[in-house]
């Protein structure tokens, strides 16, 4: 399999394909990740959601229609209010975890943000396909989902481009495209989050389809004898604390997968993997702190634990 590394969404990025797909099929396949990048960014001087965000309690903005499609899925899906928020932006700037600037902010400075973090405060027009923060101060940040919906879009691409079996690997959310090499299936690593990178807890056997991993052991501010990661509590202002490490799950879509992770992380290992149960083409893998791994019982004949 013919694979090229890129380094771009804030993540190393592998793209594979197998004859007699070709180099052309990968260049076409990161070029439109760049054309993503580029509208839903917020780490560079322009882009869509910045220009969105710098309007912030002036007006509303107009946008493409493939960022306000997602857009208006990640708002939808903030205001079910169960961990995943949209709104998060000035929360990521202020904490700059996985940045050179992180720092551990001061509680008066958090506190004061809060108010600004609320998804109700979003207004889509779909007629214009505009939107309007309605607060000053407010940010979108579309780190929690945008990763998966491009990755879709790649594999949609290169379904058209007629790759019959590739690999797009957006630093955690891998979509495998076709047939995979073991009888049809593929096999996948878990990272175990209490060892060294690329050494898995596990292995899962899957068809075609998306993986995607929210974990808290990669992106870490270290401060004052404690840890803190990325995946926030818009209610405190601070990382979600339930004792869980990391959230795989396999879905249809890299879009689905990516904010099922979330919201499965932040209701914990009991109900996050309750939450994915109830939902028909989602299956999960749930790493506890301490090692406990729980499945979704349709993974059960998928899963492999590895012992060392």
């Amino acid at each position: 399999m013919l694979t090229h590394t890129y380094y771009g969404l804030g993540t190393v990025i592998n793209l594979s394909v197998a004859a007699p797909a070709n180099e052309t099929d990968i260049e076409a396949g990161y070029e439109l990740i760049r054309k993503f990048e580029k509208k839903l960014t917020v780490n560079r001087e322009y882009s869509e959601v910045v220009a969105i965000n710098n309007a912030a309690g002036k007006h509303a903005v107009m946008v493409s229609k493939s960022t306000y499609e997602l857009i208006k899925l990640a708002v939808h899906a903030s205001q079910l209010q169960m961990g995943f928020n949209v709104a998060l932006g000035p929360l990521v700037k202020l904490w700059g975890i996985g940045f050179n600037d992180a720092q551990l902010p001061e509680a008066a400075d958090i506190k004061k943000l809060l108010h600004v973090l609320s998804p109700t405060k979003i207004k889509l027009d779909d007629a214009t396909q505009s939107v309007f923060l309605l607060e000053p101060q407010m940010q979108l940040d579309l780190g929690g989902i945008a990763k998966g919906y491009i990755a879709d879009a790649v594999g949609i691409l290169w379904r058209l481009r007629g790759v019959q079996q590739g690999i797009i690997d957006l630093g955690g959310n891998l979509l495998l495209v076709g047939e995979g090499p073991h009888l049809g299936r593929w096999h996948i690593g878990i990272q175990d989050p209490l060892r060294k990178r690329n050494i898995p807890i596990g292995r899962l056997t899957v068809h075609a389809g998306a993986v995607v991993t929210a974990g808290i052991y990669e992106r870490v501010l270290k401060a004052h004898g404690k840890e803190y990661h990325h995946i926030f509590n818009a209610q405190t202002g601070y990382p979600v604390t339930n004792g869980l490490s990391s959230v795989t799950l396999v879905s249809p879509h890299s879009v689905d997968g990516d904010l099922w992770t979330t919201l499965a992380f932040c209701q914990g290992a009991t109900r996050g993997r309750r939450l994915i149960e109830d939902q028909p083409e989602l299956e999960g893998v749930f790493i506890q702190q301490n090692g406990e791994v729980t499945l979704t019982s349709g993974l059960k004949e998928s899963y492999r634990a590895f012992n060392y």
